[in-house]
């Protein structure tokens, strides 16, 4: 098949820019400290999810100015601690009586599950660039998008990354890593699987550079290159693929996708990507669903958590398409949004085909909300 150029483009950042990034977010998953440094500025955080009494004297014994601690937050939790002026993105809360403070208090605070005993006493302040940078490796790192931050003296964090053997990231590199990530993605397995509703079928694996997780591209039949293929974009679902779950529409989605592409007659394909509760993570998913038993809607819990409402980025089914040979699709979707996020990564949507699946009594609500609030066409 010949491969189109419209995406040859890389991301500015490195490769070894990218797997330093990678081995950041598994640093932040384990409550390891993170350095991070811009252009005025310098700072050191852990992810508040896995923090530790040990993490936070670890945090004090490197700041600049320990009263400078600072618990970043979502502007939903900020408001819900008593920030009446929380209108931006994330929002830093900076505790009056530091020195008392623990890990456990910390959690409590940066967690929308937990309640409050009582609000903190705190001062607040906009973030930096290089806390929202530190947020960002959090929502990569799936976990809970919060994190403790000090600053440090930027002409000794080298001396500190070398005694303690940290990395130093630069905020840019963060900010660039997932365009970086889909555009390293690298064919690496390919196998015939037959499938129940489509026997003939291939499923071929990308790999990005860093070693991250592996998107899945589901060949079914032999799709001409030449005219627009059939393809249908599926982010995972471990609850509703796997185990059948009935709060939200994605098994039958998924698996009615495979059976319309295939009894097309035309062949198409499936891209899974790994990008749970459109881009948070089960986990947090998991968390989200505890919210919405609480009256939240599906969208409003994300943001509760501190998430955009989808977090999901559509360049690595663009970079799939482009090294299968395919330019142009019809897309299986009932989301507009995966036609413009495909369309802005060069591949061209001639024609949207509505997915839709009847309610099953249990995501009637979840559907409304797809409809009325994302703006999904049923």
């Amino acid at each position: 098949m010949t491969t189109p150029n419209s995406l040859s483009a890389r991301s500015e950042i490195s490769t070894t820019e990218l797997i330093s990034v990678s081995r950041a977010v598994a640093d932040l998953r384990r409550g390891e400290m993170i350095l991070i440094r811009s252009a005025k500025s310098a700072i050191a955080a852990i992810a508040t999810e896995p923090l530790s009494d040990h993490g936070l004297e670890r945090l004090r014994a490197i700041a600049l100015n320990a009263a400078d601690i600072a618990l970043v937050l979502p502007r939903v939790r900020a408001r819900a601690l008593g920030h009446v002026d929380a209108n931006s993105g994330f929002c830093a809360l900076q505790p009056q009586n530091h020195a008392n403070v623990d890990c456990l208090t910390l959690g409590v605070w940066a967690n929308p599950l937990l309640d409050m005993v009582e609000k903190p006493v705190a001062t607040w302040r906009t973030t930096q660039t290089d806390e929202d940078a530190a947020i960002r490796l959090a929502k990569l790192a799936r976990l809970l998008p919060a994190i403790v931050s000090v600053p440090v003296d930027p002409a000794k964090i080298d001396e500190f990354a070398t005694r303690e053997n940290l990395l130093i990231l630069a905020e840019e590199w963060v900010n660039g890593y997932e365009d970086a990530a889909a555009g390293s993605l690298r064919q690496v397995s390919e196998a015939r699987v037959p499938l129940e509703n489509a026997e003939n079928t291939r499923v071929v694996a990308f790999r990005p550079a860093d070693g991250g997780q592996e998107h899945i591209a589901i060949i079914i039949d032999e799709p001409a290159a030449d005219v627009p293929v059939l393809v249908r974009l599926h982010s995972e679902c471990f609850t509703g693929d796997l185990i059948g779950s009935l709060r939200c529409d994605c098994g039958p989605q998924l698996r009615g996708a495979i059976a319309e592409i295939s009894a097309s007659g035309k062949g198409g394909i499936v891209l899974y990507l790994r990008q749970e509760g459109r881009g948070i993570g089960l986990v947090n998913k998991l968390r989200a669903y505890a919210l919405q038993d609480r009256g939240f809607d599906t969208l409003d819990a994300n943001e509760e958590l501190g998430f955009d409402a989808d977090e999901r980025v559509y360049r690595p089914a663009a970079e799939m398409l482009r090294q299968l040979g395919f330019s142009s699709v019809r897309i299986l979707t009932n989301n507009p949004e995966k036609l413009r996020g495909l369309e802005s990564w060069g591949v061209e949507v001639s024609e949207r085909v509505p997915h839709k699946f009847p309610s099953n009594g249990h995501n009637a609500f979840y559907l409304q909300t797809k409809k009325e609030r994302a703006g999904h066409l049923f």
